[in-house]
């Protein structure tokens, strides 16, 4: 399991990807920090792990979710408990 927390991040000139991957991606991969990565002095990308990136988008997910409800109840667009159950009963028998 990923243990993403913030810690003071690492950052790389892309010169130094480029001929230290291996090295950037196995210290990558032992501490789950994102890496960044610059270009002429300036930020240019970001180097995550799969399993902080794929964290990081379910978190995305969720956030949006709520969000879309926050909307919803801005909007009116609400039901009471017994409307909802109605109208939700097809799916539910």
């Amino acid at each position: 399991m990923c243990h993403y927390s913030i810690t003071i991040m690492k950052t790389e000139l892309v010169t130094t990807l480029k001929r230290q991957a291996t090295q950037i991606l196995a210290d990558l991969h032992s501490s789950h920090d994102p890496v960044l990565i610059t270009e002429h002095g300036r930020p240019s990308a970001y180097l995550l792990d799969v399993e902080t990136f794929d964290l990081l988008q379910d978190r995305i997910k969720i956030l949006e979710g709520i969000a879309m409800g926050e909307r919803a109840i801005q909007d009116g667009r609400i039901f009471t408990h017994t409307q909802a159950k109605e109208r939700m009963g097809k799916w539910l028998k």
